[in-house]
């Protein structure tokens, strides 16, 4: 059974940095695409960058591109999101997910249970 774990949220003032973990586990990801999600209060879940586990290749959404950096380590199974000159914007929960590649986020991702980041002014 495939799981993923989320860990490395936590208050950081305007302009700082957090760097979250998501531990993976439960089968091999190397067809698989892992991605980093957000939904702040009152907003739609939104992707915000992922990562092709067998390439290495990533994808930034728009607001996020040149502050933060997904990455991946082969050894520990674990995606990181490095974040950095957080903005009170950036305030949401981020969730971990792992989806084959190809395949739609909305209906064959496995998901985290989150871990609330609150960037303040």
């Amino acid at each position: 059974q495939v799981q993923l774990v989320e860990s490395g949220g936590g208050l950081v003032q305007s302009g700082g940095s957090l760097r979250l973990s998501c531990a993976a586990s439960g089968r091999t990801f190397s067809s698989y695409v892992l991605g980093w999600f957000r939904q702040a209060p009152g907003k739609e879940r939104e992707l915000i960058a992922h990562i092709i586990w067998s390439t290495g290749r990533t994808y930034y959404a728009d607001s996020v591109k040149g502050r933060f950096t997904i990455s991946r380590d082969n050894a520990k199974n674990t995606v990181y999101l490095q974040m950095n000159s957080l903005k009170p914007d950036d305030t949401a929960v981020y969730f971990c997910a792992a989806a084959p590649t190809g395949a739609s986020w909305r209906t064959d991702a496995y998901w985290g249970q989150g871990t609330q980041v609150t960037v303040s002014s």
